[in-house]
C-alpha cells in the first residue's frame, strides 16, 4: 500500500454486543482445534441482512445462528451440531449457511430446522466449505478452505448452478480462500486468501469456468489475514482484516481508499454487510469480542440477491 496516499481512517461504534445469557463456557471441539488454551463464548460470523432489516450472524464453534432486529435486540433461531462460517439470504427467503462439518445447508428462519442441500461433489466431501455468496442470476459461489494456506495450497473455489444442478470446480490452488463477492459487471468474483493475505481475481467466463487468475490487491502483513468482502454501488471493495482490526476498502482498481477500525480492543473483524438507512452503514463482526460494529458510509452498499 506504500505506492499510494495514506487511506483515511474512518470510525465504527458499536451496534450491539452479544448478551450474556448466550455466552458460552469457552469450549468446544472447534475451540480447541483453532484457539487452544482459550476460552472462547462465541465466534460470530456471516453477517446478512433480510429484507426486514433484521441482520442474521453465525457463531461457528457453537452451531448457532442468531437474528439481531434493528434495535439490536438478538434472538437465538436454532443451534444443532455443525460449524456454520458463511452465510446468505436467497431472494425465496431461505437462509443458506456454508459449514465446514456439513457443507452448504438451507436454515427455515421460521422453524429452525437445518437441510442439507449441497454436501458433496460427486462422492466426495468437502474439506470445509467457508463463505457462499449469489450473483444477480442466483447462481451460488462458495470456498472450500479446509486447512488449505501456505504450506497446502489446495483450497477450492466452486460455482453451483441451482437451476440446471452444475457443480463447476473454478479453482483448487487457494491459499485459504475465505471470503468472496463479485465486481461490479459481475465479469469476476473476487476472493481473499486468508494465508496469503491477498485478493484475488477470478475472470468468469462465458461458459463458467475461470482463467487467467490474478491478484487484484496484496494486503499488509499480520498474524490473520484477508476474510469477508462486500462492495458497494461505486464498485468498492470491502476487505476485513482479521488480525489488525480494521477493514480496507479499495477502488475498482485496487486503489486503498478508507481504513474502518475497530473501536474495541479486539482485533478479529471477521465479516461484513450493508444495511441501515439507504443501505449505507456497514455492520462488522467483530468475533474477538462478540460485538456487531457499525460504520456510516460515503457510498451505499451494493444490494443483495435477496433484496432484488
Amino acid at each position: 500500500m506504500s505506492l499510494y496516499a495514506p487511506p483515511r481512517d474512518l470510525s465504527t461504534r458499536v451496534f450491539t454486543t452479544l448478551p450474556e445469557t448466550f455466552w458460552k463456557d469457552g469450549d468446544s471441539d472447534w475451540v480447541r482445534a483453532n484457539k487452544p488454551g482459550q476460552k472462547v463464548k462465541s465466534f460470530l460470523e456471516g453477517p446478512s441482512f433480510d429484507v426486514q432489516g433484521n441482520l442474521y450472524v453465525t457463531d461457528i464453534p457453537y452451531g448457532r445462528i442468531f437474528r439481531i432486529d434493528p434495535q439490536g435486540k438478538w434472538t437465538l433461531v436454532t443451534e444443532y451440531d455443525g460449524w456454520p462460517n458463511g452465510l446468505k439470504i436467497h431472494r425465496d427467503g431461505r437462509i443458506f449457511i456454508a459449514d465446514y462439518k456439513q457443507g452448504i445447508l438451507v436454515l427455515d428462519p421460521e422453524t429452525g430446522s437445518i437441510a442439507p442441500f449441497l454436501t458433496h461433489s460427486r462422492s466426495e466431501g468437502f474439506k470445509g466449505v467457508n463463505d457462499l455468496f449469489f450473483d444477480r442470476n442466483g447462481k451460488l459461489y462458495f470456498t472450500d478452505q479446509g486447512q488449505s494456506g501456505q504450506q497446502d495450497p489446495t483450497g477450492r473455489v466452486y460455482a453451483y448452478d441451482m437451476d440446471k444442478e452444475i457443480l463447476t470446480r473454478l479453482i483448487d490452488n487457494g491459499p485459504s480462500p475465505n471470503g468472496l463477492v463479485m465486481d461490479l459487471q459481475q465479469s469476476a468474483l473476487f476472493v481473499a486468501m486468508t494465508r496469503a493475505n491477498a485478493i484475488w481475481r477470478l475472470p468468469i467466463q462465458k461458459d463458467g469456468g475461470t482463467s487467467k487468475v490474478g491478484i487484484f490487491t496484496a494486503m499488509a502483513g499480520g498474524v490473520s489475514g484477508a476474510d469477508g468482502m462486500a462492495l458497494d454501488c461505486a464498485g468498492n471493495l470491502y476487505v476485513c482484516d482479521a488480525g489488525n482490526a480494521c477493514v480496507w476498502v479499495f477502488d475498482p482498481h485496487a486503489v486503498p481508499l478508507y481504513r474502518i477500525r475497530s473501536c474495541t480492543d479486539g482485533r478479529t473483524l471477521t465479516n461484513l454487510a450493508f444495511g441501515g438507512e439507504g443501505n449505507k452503514q456497514l455492520f462488522i463482526t467483530d468475533s474477538s469480542t462478540s460485538t456487531v460494529l457499525v460504520a456510516d458510509l460515503e457510498h451505499a452498499g451494493l444490494s443483495m440477491f435477496s433484496h432484488s
